[in-house]
């Protein structure tokens, strides 16, 4: 009888001690699942929410990779996950999509954040329309300036909501500033000393590049890398081609090259891509090329279409 009890008692206490093991197993499990939900627009805006987060989040990219920006429209099912986001960060001059979309929780617009530039009046007589509905320029995040204040402003937003992360976030946050400064440096002594001083695109996304680093872009359609050039816009660049001595032109990933190309063949130029990294290729995501990746491939192409020392 003595030794029935002692197995019973052994048994209750076999129980007790699985159903904490449960119980504990559960919390940690809904801590894992209680992750904020972070929403995200813009690659350059992902890269650095990816890089500051580190794992603590879980980030919801709201423009797929190898989709274009200027196109996208979100789904029903990314609408409704952005709805239970804690932050979403956007673009704010690049997005259509956003207009009337009311976030019930923080939300930042990084335009109103950052030094943005107006469109010239030549940009503008480019195009009857534009990205942004407005007089700016949405490419900000490629004046390194820009990344940083972005940098500072992702890291406070992210410690609002996860306050108890703020020590790996400040750490991160400065490891991110030298990349960028590192980043500044290199495109400083890089296109520093160039024998050309213009490059020429299908689509000016990098206005805030060269007025950065000084030299000079010409496009063949302005800021609407989807609109069709007219015959008058295609002999204009044919004619700076040949007064700028250019030896490569360049285009986007998302933009059809086909114009391009055809203006390079019967100008005996050659033709390659240049990243203004609205968003990324399926392609570069596959191989987890960052915004640092991608501005050193872009930097290494510029200096040599301007034929830097």
């Amino acid at each position: 009888m003595k030794d029935i009890r002692k197995i019973i008692f052994v048994l209750v206490i076999l129980l007790f001690s699985l159903e904490l093991f449960m119980m504990n197993k559960d919390e940690k499990t809904s801590k894992v699942d209680s992750k904020p939900i972070v929403g995200v627009s813009t690659f350059s805006l992902y890269d650095i929410t990816k890089h500051i987060a580190q794992g603590s989040v879980e980030l919801i990219n709201i423009l797929p990779f190898g989709v274009d920006a200027h196109s996208f429209e979100p789904t029903p099912k990314l609408m409704a996950s952005l709805e239970k986001s804690k932050l979403v960060i956007y673009n704010g001059a690049l997005e259509p999509w956003i207009e009337g979309f009311n976030f019930k929780n923080s939300v930042v617009n990084m335009s109103t954040k950052v030094n943005t530039r107006k469109l010239s009046s030549k940009m503008n007589h480019k195009n009857e329309h534009h990205h942004s509905g407005n007089n700016i320029d949405p490419h900000y995040w490629l004046d390194l300036e820009n990344m940083k204040i972005a940098t500072d402003v992702i890291t406070d937003a992210l410690i609002k909501i996860s306050p108890e992360n703020s020590k790996l976030y400040n750490k991160n946050r400065e490891n991110y500033l030298k990349m960028l400064k590192s980043l500044d440096i290199q495109y400083k002594k890089s296109l520093t000393h160039c024998k050309k001083e213009t490059i020429i695109t299908n689509h000016n996304a990098f206005s805030y590049l060269s007025h950065r680093y000084n030299f000079k872009v010409e496009s063949l359609n302005g800021l609407s890398p989807e609109a069709q050039p007219s015959a008058k816009q295609i002999r204009k660049l044919m004619k700076d081609i040949k007064k700028y001595n250019i030896s490569t032109i360049f285009f986007e990933s998302f933009v059809s090259d086909r114009v391009m190309k055809s203006i390079a063949k019967d100008t005996g130029v050659g033709v390659d891509t240049l990243q203004p990294l609205g968003n990324i290729t399926k392609d570069e995501a596959e191989k987890n090329l960052t915004y640092e990746d991608i501005m050193k491939i872009n930097l290494r192409k510029i200096s040599k279409a301007l034929m830097c020392q």
